[in-house]
């Protein structure tokens, strides 16, 4: 007989008591409406079930909702200090020339000032200039517009946040 449970990262997810999944969530999306909706929909059957989840969550939040999500990312090139994923996912900008990490300040600087918010972008996998071209493009986009790239963005992220979640006690042998 097949086996229909999900898989063990994702069985544990699915068991934990609703606070420590949902402090769980909220270390992948600082949306309070994200977490709540992904909670509501537990348990998932497979990972492709909760991300299907997190996608819909995040194609639905409001304009306030996304804020509060923004607000838990720290500006590219200053991961929070003890935050060893913040600092795993900017990995490119550590590596990044002093000349690179000095213009990528000032970047951040007049994208917030243009848009209100940090400078939202999926850093896994990518290099410090990947991200200065990035936000040197983006500095002229409508507020519409970037607001729909950052809805993108952090969906990228929080895929790779949730398969981390399901998978970290993934089996070696």
């Amino acid at each position: 007989m097949t086996s229909t449970s999900p898989p063990p990262g994702l069985a544990r997810f699915n068991d934990l008591e609703e606070s420590a999944a949902r402090a769980a969530l909220h270390e992948a999306c600082a949306s309070t409406a994200w977490a709540t909706r992904l909670l509501a929909a537990r348990p998932y059957a497979t990972v492709a079930d909760l991300y299907t989840a997190g996608d819909a969550a995040m194609a639905g939040l409001t304009a306030t909702d996304l804020a509060e999500a923004m607000a838990g990312h720290p500006p590219i090139g200053r991961p929070k200090p003890g935050d060893p994923t913040s600092a795993r996912e900017q990995r490119g900008m550590a590596g990044a020339s002093e000349e690179i990490k000095a213009e990528m300040l000032e970047l951040n600087l007049a994208y917030q000032e243009r848009f209100g918010h940090v400078f939202l972008i999926c850093a896994t996998g990518r290099t410090g200039e990947q991200m200065r071209d990035a936000v040197k493009e983006r500095l002229g986009n409508a507020p519409e517009q970037e607001r729909e790239i950052v809805r993108v963005e952090l969906g990228k992220i929080n895929r790779i946040r949730l398969a981390r979640l399901v998978e970290e006690d993934r089996d070696t042998s």
